[in-house]
């Protein structure tokens, strides 16, 4: 039985185990898009900066230790978007103590 669920476990093609992250610049794009952009999507790294933010669209979780929020990331007309379904990290979450 177990080399049966192994055999199938390798014959699924690479997305079914992880969808690939999509990658946008915030300065890129404004405020409609990079919200249309996020539930196309379903998992967009906003990159703000050097940094960025991480979105999952519902029905999508965010990574153990992060809870989801709102954030603000400013667009490529300057204004400042607030967006949701954004994972931010949690401070209650038991995933984030020593």
């Amino acid at each position: 039985m177990r080399t049966v669920i192994f055999i199938v476990a390798l014959s699924l093609p690479l997305p079914a185990f992880a969808a690939s992250v999509v990658e946008v610049k915030a300065g890129d794009h404004s405020c409609s898009e990079l919200a249309q952009i996020i539930r196309q999507n379903k998992k967009v790294f906003v990159r703000v900066g050097l940094g960025g933010r991480s979105f999952r669209y519902p029905p999508a979780q965010c990574d153990m230790g992060d809870k989801r929020s709102t954030t603000s990331v400013g667009d490529a007309e300057g204004r400042t978007c607030v967006l949701d379904y954004a994972c931010v990290f949690d401070p209650a979450s038991p995933y984030n103590f020593p």
